[in-house]
């Protein structure tokens, strides 16, 4: 079972840089405590606790709650706090379906590239997939999470649609939340290093309608996920 972070220890005492403002880095934090599941759906996330753990005002870190309540990652309950929000099924089906629309096209026109460039795109994807498997190794799931996206996002940009692969992994954020949950079912590292080679065979192959079919399956697999996730964990969704 996964247990929620201690809301007064999960900055660590993070240092700040002068990169960028307070509020975007305590934001960025937040959001990618809340998609890698260290924040668990339905956890109370305290301002004055994280304040003291950043050690700044609570300005910097109202804004970024504000932020992310935008974004459908915290609700704010009057007299009660600011929360992690629930998984929202709607959300998720609404991210899936943008996202298969947007990597069905891109292994579609990657099939229609010469084969050199073909095969080219194939031996990265396949590094990559190398690099998945020792991350599975040592049952590293944020680090296999990582290289899951770099895979999909390569995949974009050596389509030549740059922006797409931004659209999609601002798209995707709420159903990267199951995702980093489904790496906790058994056998499910594996499960998706066999969908990554079936659609980088597809590709290499030239086949259009093969890479197409495979990265659908790959991408409807979240549905599956979601019906063991929501069993397991039913506490987490609204």
């Amino acid at each position: 079972m996964l247990k929620p972070a201690n809301a007064v220890s999960i900055a660590g005492n993070k240092e700040l840089s002068f990169e960028s403002s307070t509020s975007k880095q305590i934001y960025d934090f937040l959001q990618d405590h809340i998609i890698g599941v260290k924040l668990l759906p339905g956890q109370l996330i305290s301002e004055t606790a994280l304040a003291q753990e950043f050690g700044v005002s609570r300005t910097p870190v109202r804004q970024a709650l504000v932020q992310l309540s935008t974004k459908g990652f915290v609700e704010v309950r009057p007299q009660r706090g600011t929360y992690v929000t629930q998984l929202s099924m709607s959300k998720i089906y609404e991210a899936q379906f943008i996202r298969e629309a947007l990597e069905v096209a891109i292994v579609r026109k990657l099939c229609l590239l010469e084969q050199i460039p073909r095969e080219e795109i194939a031996n990265l994807c396949e590094k990559i997939i190398h690099q998945q498997e020792e991350m599975a190794a040592i049952d590293n799931a944020e680090k296999f999470q990582i290289l899951d996206d770099q895979f999909h996002q390569s995949l974009a940009i050596y389509s030549g649609h740059i922006h797409t692969a931004r659209v999609i992994e601002s798209e995707k954020s709420h159903m990267d939340r199951v995702r980093n949950l489904s790496l906790h079912v058994k056998g499910q590292y594996q499960r998706i290093m066999n969908q990554h080679l079936a659609i980088i065979n597809a590709i290499k192959s030239g086949s259009p309608d093969k890479a197409a079919n495979s990265m659908s399956a790959h991408l409807q697999d979240v549905f599956a996920m979601l019906e063991l996730i929501s069993k397991k964990y039913p506490e987490y969704f609204t």
